[in-house]
């Protein structure tokens, strides 16, 4: 059956892709189609067509799946922002779980990974390829394998966000509008209450479009590159209950800035205001000056025990809670007993690397973006952890200049690179300093398989992997995997 631009078909979806679109096949032909779920028979429009592939956009639903809920959001399907709130948060949990396990298989070559699960109080394995996630068998010398261990997932997927970044502009009324940016474009549907991030967004939202009213301050104009007000960026401590806004702005000032302070100030909690400078013509949210209107420039919070400053452009994960336990996955995985010398990679403000701290000898710190080290260098200080040294630069030249020149050891490195993965010359420097363990925590399933095989080609072995739920509703995981030396036990 040929499909044209514009016809319609029925088609079943039995898959989806890494961006949460629906994957159904026909005649070998795949299609990916928006706002569909594993198990959906849809009516679809065909909309581009390739050789072997096609894009649809979903028409109705003819047989829902049984993983098929009703989005309590109102604007999910034009929101960019939660891609699988149609999918039950069970079936998103297998859908993430199988995603990172089909890469290892399928891009590392891990043919000896065995999925194992807790089941009353019992550990229980699947063969590789065999079950789903959340099925598990027996089998026997499973405990000789690599092992990998049922997804953390969230005990409520909503109001998790500790951070919020809400564009503002201007409807076609002539109306100020602030909300998130439709998927792949830069228009604006308005929404004032994500129901990912924490209550107190909206009244934010809403004393900031009122004072913008009430003194005529207009909304940033991108094609124009007109317009006072660009975004406006809210944190929260959720230990602390700390909050934080921070407006950044296409001008050096903001007018009556201390009317609209006083309004802030009102909200419970409120801790830090500022402004940020904008004036370039960019994508980029943040400029590089921060003007403080009150407050001392940041809040305060906790992942377990250890304190955190974080300042408006600090790298903080934006899920406290499940970032405790992907921290201390991090922390068990890595072994320490109190008399290791760790190196952490990619160490942002100091987060994993004062978590490591707690059980370390040393732990070493290496970070390319100068304000993060300054951030992690004042968390270290902050907590009395004098057993924490910070490096500025690329971890691909930090770690091989600093070995080279101080043969500084590792016992275990930890590394927690963005999406890209790590650099070769990164890798390459950790398989010469070798050391017992290597700890891996992923937000990329593909480029994660990818550096694995690198290393276990290179005298490593894997012996434990486990995803943690960071992003309900959105199609990203986090994993924690555990390398050791190879015929290390």
């Amino acid at each position: 059956m040929e499909i044209k631009k514009n016809d319609r078909f029925v088609v079943k979806i039995q898959d989806m892709s890494e961006d949460g679109a629906g994957i159904g096949k026909m005649d070998g032909y795949i299609w990916f189609i928006k706002d569909t779920v594993i198990g959906d028979v849809v009516e679809a429009g065909a909309m581009k067509m390739k050789k072997s592939y096609g894009f649809a956009r979903l028409i109705r639903v003819v047989e829902p799946s049984a993983s098929r809920v009703e989005p309590r959001c109102p604007v999910a399907r034009q929101c960019g922002g939660c891609q699988l709130q149609a999918m039950s948060y069970e079936e998103q949990l297998r859908f993430k779980e199988n995603r990172v396990y089909h890469n290892l298989l399928r891009i590392g070559k891990f043919e000896n990974l065995v999925r194992v699960g807790e089941k009353n109080g019992t550990e229980e394995a699947g063969e590789s390829g065999g079950p789903e996630a959340g099925e598990f068998h027996t089998v026997p010398g499973a405990e000789d394998r690599a092992v990998f261990l049922p997804i953390m997932g969230m005990e409520n997927p909503w109001r998790y966000r500790n951070k919020a970044q809400f564009p503002f502009g201007t409807d076609r009324d002539g109306k100020i509008i602030t909300g998130f940016y439709a998927g792949r474009t830069h228009t604006i549907i308005p929404q004032e209450d994500c129901l990912l991030g924490v209550e107190e967004n909206r009244e934010i939202l809403r004393v900031i479009k009122d004072f913008m009213n009430r003194y005529q301050i207009s909304s940033y104009d991108e094609e124009r590159h007109s317009g006072l007000v660009r975004h406006v960026l809210i944190r929260k401590g959720f230990r602390t209950g700390e909050l934080m806004v921070c407006l950044v702005i296409n001008g050096k000032k903001v007018p009556e800035s201390g009317k609209l302070t006083a309004e802030l100030l009102k909200i419970p909690g409120m801790t830090g205001i500022s402004f940020n400078i904008n004036q370039e013509k960019t994508n980029v949210i943040m400029g590089r000056e921060t003007i403080h209107l009150y407050g001392p420039g940041y809040i305060t919070d906790y992942i377990g025990s250890i304190r955190y400053q974080i300042s408006p452009q600090s790298f903080y994960q934006v899920n406290p809670v499940q970032t405790e336990k992907l921290y201390g996955t991090a922390l068990e995985y890595a072994g320490l007993t109190g008399g290791e010398t760790v190196w952490d990679l990619y160490c942002g403000i100091g987060t994993i690397s004062l978590f490591l701290a707690q059980k370390a000898k040393k732990v070493f710190g290496v970070e390319i973006v100068p304000q993060a080290i300054d951030d992690a260098r004042r968390n270290a200080e902050l907590n009395g952890m004098e057993n924490v040294e910070f490096f500025v630069g690329k971890a691909e030249e930090v770690l091989p200049r600093e070995y080279e020149k101080s043969q500084i050891p590792a016992d275990v490195i930890v590394v927690d690179p963005p999406r890209k993965g790590c650099d070769r010359q990164c890798l390459d420097t950790i398989i010469r300093m070798a050391p017992e363990r290597v700890v891996y925590v992923s937000c990329d399933p593909g480029t994660l398989a990818r550096d694995l095989r690198y290393l276990c080609d290179r005298g490593y072995e894997l012996k434990k992997v486990r995803c943690c739920d960071m992003f309900g509703w959105g199609v990203h995981v986090e994993s924690i995997v555990l390398l050791s030396k190879l015929h290390t036990k």
